[in-house]
């Protein structure tokens, strides 16, 4: 895959205790270099990417009720707006888990749907992908959080929020993108670190990957420059 176009499919990424105002800094201007498809950071950060990314293609994806989706709904949903009204063009979601494993099916799509509403109420267009944490939940688990994200209107469904037991894996990709179709987005994250594990990722039905790695995945991918013609002139 040819760099720009992998570059195109990335969410840039630096999230937690660890991402201070400087590693921010850096990240934007890397994400501007890649031309990445976001710059994904916590909350407090929304007002300052959007700021660095001003005037470019990058977008500013906030992650909301990061990372155990355990905050109640309508703190969720302030969350969510306040991002918005930060400057936020995209909001990564973590759902809630614990209903979703209890089998309380109205309480998850209700989470989502309230965040889905939050950004359908925004004055540009806003993405809500929902991190379904698959790494603890079963096989039915991740279909049934699939299926309900998509029923509450959600853009993307994502595995992971890279804080779990583990990542991304290219099982689960294929079987979110047989559960959604095709018309939905999936998003891998968690612990993809190379070229080889995301174009895997992207074979498995992935149109987003996020990643804090992207400059050594895109170190893999083809160089946009055309081959010099062979022969002699």
């Amino acid at each position: 895959m040819k760099r720009t176009e992998l570059a195109r499919m990335i969410d840039h990424t630096v999230l937690g205790p660890s991402a201070t105002r400087e590693a921010v800094v850096k990240l934007c201007r890397e994400a501007i270099e890649l031309n990445a498809a976001s710059a994904c950071v916590d909350g407090c950060h929304a007002r300052l990417v959007a700021e660095k990314l001003q005037g470019t293609d990058v977008k500013v994806c906030i992650v909301i009720g990061f990372p155990h989706g355990m905050a109640a709904t309508a703190a969720k949903a302030c969350e969510a707006r306040t991002a918005i009204e930060d400057g936020a063009d995209e909001l990564d979601m973590v759902i809630n888990v614990a209903a979703l494993k209890e089998g309380d099916t109205e309480a998850v799509i209700e989470d989502i749907r309230t965040i889905c509403k939050v950004a359908k109420a925004a004055p540009r267009p806003v993405l809500v992908k929902a991190i379904l944490e698959t790494a603890r939940l079963t096989d039915e688990e991740k279909v049934a959080g699939a299926r309900l994200a998509k029923e509450a209107g959600a853009d993307f469904v994502k595995t992971s929020t890279g804080f779990g037991p583990s990542g991304a894996t290219v099982e689960d990709v294929a079987l979110l993108r047989s559960t959604v179709g095709p018309e939905m987005g999936v998003k891998a994250a968690g612990g993809i670190r190379d070229y080889e594990t995301a174009i895997a990722m992207i074979d498995a039905g992935a149109t987003r990957i996020g990643a804090s790695r992207s400059i050594d995945i895109l170190s893999g991918a083809e160089s946009d420059e055309e081959p010099p013609a062979s022969g002699t002139s």
